[in-house]
């Protein structure tokens, strides 16, 4: 059974950072584009940022410069670093994990929250 674990979420004022993990069990892990979303109250879900295998990244425009998202495949987990956070930034994250199936959903976890109070 695939699972995606969140942790590390939580209340931060702004300008503050949070460090997010994602530990990943019953899939191969290494090979698997893996990425962090979000949504806010209201709001559809965002892409914030993904890392292919090989260490590729990409952001959105939104958190470039301020997050950082790294992977430790011995570990099978990976990270979002963010920092300058913003009240902007308050939503519920979430992990995904490629689904290596053509036409088969990605997994996701069940998210942490992160609230940013000005």
């Amino acid at each position: 059974q695939v699972q995606l674990v969140e942790s590390g979420g939580g209340l931060v004022q702004a300008g503050g950072s949070l460090r997010l993990s994602c530990v990943a069990s019953g899939i191969v892990f290494s090979f698997r584009r893996m990425g962090w979303y979000r949504q806010a109250p209201g709001k559809q879900r965002e892409l914030v940022a993904t890392i292919t295998y090989g260490g590729s990244t990409n952001y959105a425009d939104s958190v470039k410069g301020r997050f950082t998202i790294s992977r430790d495949n011995a570990k099978n987990t990976v990270y979002l670093q963010m920092n300058s956070l913003k009240p902007g930034d308050t939503a519920v994250y979430y992990c995904n994990a490629e689904n290596m199936r053509p036409g088969y959903p990605d997994y996701w976890g069940q998210g942490t929250q992160v609230t940013v109070s000005s």
